[in-house]
């Protein structure tokens, strides 16, 4: 490892947990009641009584802050894992489908509207057919892959692509046939939000990304390997099946909750890792962490930065994203498009 990689680590090391502790604390911070310090320290803590301040942190900002981080480090992660899977830079979770599949569920239980909500009361409806919507595309995309011969990753990117071309045309024509309100709720859902954050919510998501660290010891090494062509890797000792398949799984897991949850939050999980591959280097020991604290800071300033720019009308956090995202990520290939 160059001197310089080193310290490009040790400056991304430093920098992105203080990028990820400011833009949590801006989160809860920043809105359409502003709070000082003080108050958001007391609110947190739980000291005094904290009156609205305490009301307004606990009950509204403090679970859609632990969501947007939650989503943000999941996406990023399953991008980092899916683009050294395939071994593409571009490679991101819409790839395997599990994004389209999710979004064809939720538009569907959304088109479906009263009926659906009659038949199965206050459960959460939209999320719960995202997720398994999600998880039935990449289970058919995984199944197509799947051979005598082992899984053909060529097989299972271009199974993805119909997937996702197939669940496209499927949305469009619901959205051809739905009346204007329920296009609206469609179109805003497509988009991503955060607006029905709740604890329950944020805890699956950070439970899913617990499961999602856990692994990158396990996964981290195997992925370097693989680096070097699927053959290698058997050479070295690496079942590279099965570790095609738990990354694979992991995947749908994380992103099928991420999409559950937050709707369709695109750019993060294709251009976050790039972007800190391109800054510290393609190994996965280091990426997938760093990738996990810089996807969690995007989403959290993204998400601030929907609430309140326009307060009080609030723009989907898949907008703001890519608002913020694409022209430091142009920037970014601009410099470095000799080493790549």
């Amino acid at each position: 490892m160059t001197v310089t990689r080193i310290k490009a680590l040790n400056i991304a090391w430093w920098l992105l947990p203080t990028a990820l502790a400011l833009s949590f604390s801006a989160a809860v911070a920043i809105g359409a009641v502003y709070l000082s310090p003080s108050q958001l320290f007391a609110a947190i803590s739980g000291q005094g009584d904290g009156g609205l301040a305490g009301d307004i942190v606990q009950a509204i900002r403090l679970p859609r802050a632990l969501l947007a981080a939650g989503v943000g480090a999941v996406l990023a992660i399953c991008g980092a894992m899916l683009q050294g899977l395939f071994r593409n830079p571009l490679a991101d979770p819409s790839l395997i489908g599990v994004t389209a599949g999710a979004s064809l569920g939720a538009c569907l239980a959304i088109l479906l509207g009263a009926e659906v909500a009659a038949a199965f009361g206050s459960l959460p409806v939209v999320s719960i057919a995202a997720f398994f919507s999600g998880l039935l595309a990449v289970t058919l995309v995984y199944k197509v892959a799947k051979s005598i011969n082992g899984t053909s990753v060529a097989t299972m990117l271009l199974m993805g692509i119909a997937v996702t071309a197939f669940s496209a045309s499927l949305i469009g024509l619901m959205e051809y046939f739905a009346d204007n309100d329920t296009l609206r709720r469609m179109s805003l859902w497509l988009m991503g939000g955060l607006d029905a954050a709740s604890y329950p919510r944020a805890f699956l998501v950070l439970a899913v990304l617990g499961a999602l660290l856990a692994s990158m010891s396990r996964f981290g090494t195997s992925l370097n390997v693989l680096l070097l062509g699927e053959s290698q890797a058997r050479h070295l000792g690496i079942d590279v099946e099965r570790v095609k398949t738990r990354l694979i799984v992991l995947v749908a897991a994380g992103v099928g909750t991420s999409v559950a949850v937050a709707g369709s939050i695109a750019f993060v999980g294709l251009v976050v890792p790039h972007i800190v591959r391109l800054w510290v280097g393609p190994d996965h020991r280091q990426l997938l962490p760093l990738s996990a604290l810089a996807g969690a800071s995007l989403l959290l300033v993204s998400d601030t930065l929907a609430r309140t720019i326009i307060a009080p009308v609030e723009i989907p956090v898949g907008l703001i994203t890519a608002l913020i995202g694409v022209p430091f990520f142009v920037s970014l290939l601009r410099k470095s498009r000799g080493a790549i």
